[in-house]
């Protein structure tokens, strides 16, 4: 029996633009994600394709964001659309370090204006015959919309992931107000690993003057070894949400 360790991130990217949208500061999160170490990335709000972006800022990448982000670091990516419009479209996407078995995308809009989904991929870890399943997710504005996502996502949970097999769901929740914890806890047993290490969520939003608690990495079957809040230079000056980064390690059969 040995143990593998795990490093994931999660980072909502405002479509790689300053809070203000007045600067691509998405160069800047290449450079500040490759210093991370991270073995997987969930990422959300990602550009995947944006012709007026692209003609309006000299410096657009001539690939799509995740794959701009991606590069060499993590040679396995997923992308989900769940904002499609006349310009293009944005979701979320998970970067890895190990290849995927399969993934798929789950619409989880409540309404027409306010296009949800969640990213569910299965990663093959070295010398493990056990999968690891992952989540990502970007939950809505409204409570109401938040009741029925998380609904949603417990019954995917319950109906494709077998108990014994480990889990992480991060992402951005929306969650100010912490409610997400009922249907998780109770649900489904997963722990929240900033809550477990210092008894409240992380703040995390906005990031010049985190006020709200609004990111979450979620686990079942893995140990959690380290969790940060990554605060300060340069990641004030990038996104208007700070990402989170947490370690685990998983025991291998």
């Amino acid at each position: 029996m040995t143990t593998h360790t795990v490093k994931i991130l999660t980072y909502n990217v405002h479509k790689g633009l300053s809070a203000g949208n007045q600067r691509l500061v998405l160069h800047e999160i290449k450079e500040a994600l490759g210093e991370v170490g991270a073995d997987i990335i969930f990422l959300q709000e990602i550009q995947g394709e944006h012709c007026k972006r692209a003609s309006q800022f000299d410096n657009w990448p001539s690939v799509s964001q995740f794959e701009f982000l991606a590069d060499k670091l993590w040679p396995h990516h997923v992308y989900g659309k769940n904002a499609i419009y006349d310009d293009g479209h944005h979701g979320n996407a998970i970067l890895s370090k190990y290849p995927f078995q399969r993934w798929e995308n789950i619409n989880v809009s409540v309404m027409r204006s306010a296009s949800r989904s969640l990213l569910h991929g299965v990663i093959e870890l070295p010398g493990s015959e056990q999968p690891l399943h992952i989540v990502c997710v970007h939950l809505g504005l409204l409570q109401l919309e938040r009741d029925r996502q998380l609904r949603t996502l417990v019954s995917r949970i319950e109906s494709h992931i077998p108990h014994h097999e480990p889990l992480i769901i991060a992402g951005d929740f929306n969650d100010w107000r912490g409610w997400a914890d009922r249907h998780f806890s109770e649900d489904l047993g997963v722990r929240e690993a900033f809550k477990d290490a210092t008894g409240k969520h992380a703040k995390t939003f906005p990031a010049r003057l985190p006020m709200l608690r609004m990111d979450r990495i979620y686990s079942r079957g893995l140990e959690v070894i380290d969790c940060q809040l990554l605060r300060g230079h340069p990641w004030h000056k990038l996104s208007d949400h700070t990402p989170l980064a947490s370690k685990f390690t998983m025991t291998i059969d």
